[in-house]
């Protein structure tokens, strides 16, 4: 029997306005991170490698992280199934981190429902 550790799954999402990013950033996570709609099963702690693509930025952005929150199906008041993906402490994180924020300006502030907690 193997003990081998399955592969992080790949997740592609490309985030193409910024209200959609607002929606999907979650600044409560100390190093960033982004609440990704699926139907697939996660269990927290699960590995998940993303590829994240920001509003008119042709770059993606791979991030290896952690599956911080799960939103089952039919969850109450008609939240989006998905996971919440905290970004890793380290720098690449912390530059994307910047970088939404700055794309993000002054939304952050924001009192407008999301998609996270």
């Amino acid at each position: 029997m193997s003990t081998a550790t399955p592969r992080p799954s790949v997740i592609q999402l490309a985030i193409k306005e910024k209200a959609a990013l607002y929606a999907a950033y979650i600044p409560l996570f100390a190093d960033g991170g982004v609440f990704i709609p699926t139907t697939r099963d996660y269990k927290l702690g699960d590995d998940v490698y993303v590829l994240l693509s920001l509003p008119d930025d042709p770059q993606r952005y791979p991030v290896a992280g952690k599956v911080a929150w799960v939103t089952p199906p039919r969850a109450a008041a008609n939240r989006t199934q998905g996971v919440g993906v905290r970004f890793p402490a380290d720098d690449k994180s912390k530059l994307l981190k910047l970088k939404i924020e700055e794309i993000l300006g002054g939304h952050l502030a924001s009192e407008r429902p999301t998609q996270t907690i």
